[in-house]
């Protein structure tokens, strides 16, 4: 038997242990591959949009965060100017984890996904009254270390949980989904009341008639559905003092340099091309200016036009949506992703009104540009189960998340992907 050299037999296992093994080098090519195919299926506008909304935020919750910070300063304590602009760049890093990773899943898992966190958010709301913190006569919050609004992430949940239930209708037209989404809506809605959080519960209650107009119910029982919900919105005015005197102030006119008139005051203060940053002054008047206002700190600090971009944002990023629905044929998909677009739009909008007062004071932040905590994290997550939902394979058309029993891939495709195949 032929030997070798001591150096030889020592170089050659050491040479072996440097270089990967097979194995690893498919698990790198795997996690390639899969990286590939999420960026060729992603909705690449969408998310441009998204992270556009979410680098304008930075910068104005830069520009917020002084007069929020003055406002809460005490002689004992005295918070750093720029306090609340540190701690949103950690939650967007978060928020970004989480938007990210969401949009990895598969359309199926990210369905998943969103009942199981569904249940575990209205779980959780029903520990709120109990054990939740209070805040400003509302007790909303949960503190696990973190503090956790179960709302927020509700939001989410809701619309998807929403729509597999609506899509049941395509396999049996004779399953009581109108009864079982009544249901949800009003467990939903008790929970939110007894927080209370009225803003929140009118939100949802839009998100749940709009699904329900678009997945086909017969209108007779949405418009019954629909009267219920403004009896129940009456029955609010009455009992629920703080929407009766908000509802009021706006019917009213408000009163002189109430929050919303000092928000549409601060708006208007910087024209058309505003004072420029850190050289606003009626922002150190406004409560909230992180947050419920800061689409008036905008206005001040950047101008009229910075404010028309922002809206051209939230418009554009509805129209993409609904662009990418236009050829989609899975019920599901078409709700979920409406849905989901429905609650982000929507909460944009009624802030931008109440600051313009045009609509009553709501206590809602302006998506992915206010400073929030969970809130951010919240909203980022249902951007990525958007993007997930709204995946698409470019060579795939009018993709479904089943076809036919004996249905061949090669049968959904384009005529241009067919003739790849050949």
């Amino acid at each position: 038997m032929a030997t070798h050299p001591p150096f030889v037999t020592g170089i050659v296992p050491g040479i072996a242990a440097a270089l990967p093994s097979a194995k690893t080098t498919s698990y790198r090519r795997g996690r390639r591959s899969e990286f590939a195919i999420w960026w060729c299926e992603i909705d690449r506008v969408l998310l441009a949009l998204v992270l556009t909304l979410m680098a304008i935020g930075t910068v104005a919750v830069a520009a917020a965060s002084p007069a929020s910070a003055r406002r809460l300063s005490t002689a004992a304590v005295k918070i750093d100017e720029l306090h609340f602009f540190a701690l949103h760049l950690r939650w967007q890093v978060l928020g970004l984890a989480a938007m990210f990773g969401a949009s990895l899943l598969p359309r199926e898992m990210a369905r998943r996904a969103g009942i199981v966190l569904g249940f575990a958010m209205l779980a959780a709301l029903m520990l709120v009254p109990l054990i939740g913190t209070q805040v400003n006569g509302s007790r909303r919050w949960l503190n696990l270390g973190v503090s956790l609004q179960p709302s927020e992430f509700l939001k989410p949940a809701f619309a998807i949980g929403l729509a597999w239930i609506l899509s049941w209708r395509v396999r049996d037209p004779n399953l009581p989904v109108m009864r079982l989404s009544v249901g949800l809506m009003a467990l939903t809605g008790a929970l939110l009341m007894a927080q209370p959080d009225f803003g929140s519960t009118l939100l949802f209650a839009a998100v749940w008639f709009a699904l329900m107009l678009l997945s086909g119910l017969e209108m007779r029982r949405i418009l019954f559905a629909g009267g219920g919900g403004i009896a129940l919105l009456v029955t609010a005015y009455i009992f629920y003092d703080n929407a009766r005197v908000r509802i009021d102030a706006f019917l009213g006119g408000g009163t002189a340099f109430d929050q919303v008139d000092l928000a549409q005051r601060t708006l208007l203060a910087g024209g058309w091309t505003g004072s420029g940053l850190w050289l606003g002054t009626r922002k150190l008047s406004l409560p909230e200016a992180h947050t419920d206002y800061i689409f008036s700190v905008i206005g001040e600090e950047f101008g009229l036009l910075a404010c028309m971009v922002v809206v051209l944002l939230y418009l554009a990023i509805i129209v993409r949506v609904l662009l990418r629905l236009v050829e989609e044929e899975d019920l599901f998909t078409v709700l979920a992703a409406t849905g989901l677009t429905a609650q982000l739009g929507g909460q944009a909008f009624i802030n931008i009104l109440v600051n313009l007062q045009l609509f009553p004071s709501k206590g809602m932040t302006l998506p992915l540009i206010s400073y929030g905590g969970s809130s951010t994290v919240a909203l980022c997550l249902s951007v990525g189960f958007l993007l997930a939902i709204t995946r698409r394979n470019p060579f795939i058309k009018g993709e479904r998340l089943s076809g036919r029993p004996n249905e061949r891939p090669s049968e959904r495709m384009s005529p241009r992907a067919n003739r790849g195949l050949k």
